[in-house]
């Protein structure tokens, strides 16, 4: 299967697009990453910065993206210039020339220049929009560059008065996915549920998290993937109780469940899947209760889910089949709107059901307007995930019930119709998981 690609076009749409909403006589002012060092001259694995990636698709480190607002705005990138010497020792730079050439600026210079250039292209403009307080790197010289501004108001120039954060404008359009984004991040489920599969299909009693763990980075790597999404959660017994467990080292015991809740990255845009399983390939019949109990709780949380209703209304829906089912397993007592008004499930069921999901694993957006919940709209893509987690020293409830812990947790676009459940192929029903697990 091949990976799906965004085009130097829509990167170039993106870009206008923004220049249009912030307006004329504005600057957008949006850093890229900086190479951290893990150790001595070591660097980590380099990661583009999601605001940045997603308007210039340009993945190399120190690079300064400038937007001029309005209808007919530019954009300027500020990046290393190509160095033979370093591609020798460290790899390929598109350098100042391919800048404009490949990725279709209007413009770009050393990232050298850009103190001595940033006065001038802010000058005459009213606003600057730039994340403050996001980049330390950054920030430094931004603040140093107000500073000077101020100082040549003195001289008669004209500089920006505001700064705004670019947040309301550009995660509002990273909220919205495009077809292409869409196909991207239907390949990175599809990476990632082979890679489930994998690890359902190896793991047996005796085995260790890690070996799990290993498996998923290995199916990762041969679908393209480049990174996971976030630090791989494989969670055997009691472990799954711990909602952001990530030693990943247990031994698998006979009899435990196994929850693994991992995703792989394509092109920086995130999968994210639970999938909870029997180590042995059988679920025992408290299990079983727990499992049904959260799958039930997913699907009415799905049929929810169209354009038109609030953020709030899947996650209201999880919540009361939780709570009804958890009166019926009597794990909790008393009525219904007791539960639900009282909180009394949270001691089972302690998280939201879902986040947005795109370039960040927990992506940008906003879920609220004006103190209301947010309405779904057609392009928007989340993960729904109820669970239920019982702890060891849970003493409220009988033995038999004590370290169970559950989430099921699936990739949803929000379509004209309804929903979609981009990861739908992998399994989930209890005789499909038991046979996933029995598979050679």
């Amino acid at each position: 299967m091949t990976i799906p690609e965004i085009t130097t076009e829509e990167y170039q749409q993106r870009r206008s697009q923004f220049a249009m909403r912030i307006g004329a006589h504005s600057i957008a002012i949006i850093p890229a990453a900086v190479e951290l060092y893990r150790n001595a001259d070591v660097t980590h694995s380099f990661r583009q910065n999601s605001d940045f990636y997603y308007l210039s698709g340009f993945n190399e480190p120190d690079a300064v993206l400038i937007i001029i607002g309005g209808d007919a705005g530019e954009d300027i990138l500020f990046c290393h210039p190509y160095d033979p010497h370093y591609e020798i020792w460290n790899g390929r730079r598109a350098g100042v020339e391919g800048a404009i050439d490949t990725y279709r600026f209007a413009r770009a210079y050393p990232i050298a220049e850009l103190n001595k250039r940033l006065l001038e292209l802010c000058r005459g403009k009213e606003r600057i929009y730039y994340p403050l307080g996001r980049h330390t790197h950054s920030d430094q010289w931004m603040l140093h560059t107000i500073k000077e501004m101020y100082q040549n108001h003195r001289a008669g120039f004209h500089y920006p008065e505001q700064i705004y954060l670019p947040n309301h404008i550009l995660h509002d359009m990273r909220l919205h996915k495009s077809h292409a984004e869409i196909a991207v991040m239907r390949y990175a489920a599809a990476v990632s549920i082979d890679a489930h599969l994998c690890a359902m299909r190896n793991c047996h009693p005796g085995g260790s998290e890690h070996d799990l763990s290993t498996d998923l980075i290995h199916q990762f790597h041969l679908g393209g993937a480049t990174h996971p999404a976030y630090g791989s959660i494989v969670a055997a017994g009691s472990n799954a109780c711990i909602l952001h467990y990530n030693d990943n080292c247990a031994t698998i015991a006979d009899g435990d469940l196994v929850l693994i809740d991992a995703g792989c990255e394509i092109d920086c845009y995130a999968a994210d899947i639970t999938r909870t399983f029997p180590a042995n390939g059988r679920f025992t019949p408290r299990q079983r209760d727990i499992y049904s109990l959260v799958l039930q709780a997913q699907k009415d949380a799905l049929a929810v889910i169209r354009p038109g209703k609030s953020w709030n209304d899947f996650h209201d829906s999880a919540v009361s089949s939780l709570s009804q089912g958890l009166l019926d397993l009597g794990l909790l007592q008393g009525s219904i709107e007791e539960v639900i008004d009282k909180k009394l499930y949270q001691q089972f069921y302690m998280h939201r059901t879902g986040h947005w999901l795109g370039l960040d694993v927990h992506d940008v957006g906003s879920y609220e307007h004006n103190g209301q919940w947010r309405h779904l709209e057609p392009g928007m893509v989340m993960t729904v995930e109820p669970g239920l987690y019982i702890t060891e020293n849970c003493s409220a409830v009988d033995a038999q019930w004590r370290g169970i812990g559950v989430r099921i947790e699936d990739n949803v676009l929000v379509t004209p119709e309804g929903n979609e459940v981009l990861t739908q192929a992998l399994p989930k029903e209890i005789d499909e998981v038991e046979a996933a697990c029995a598979a050679l």
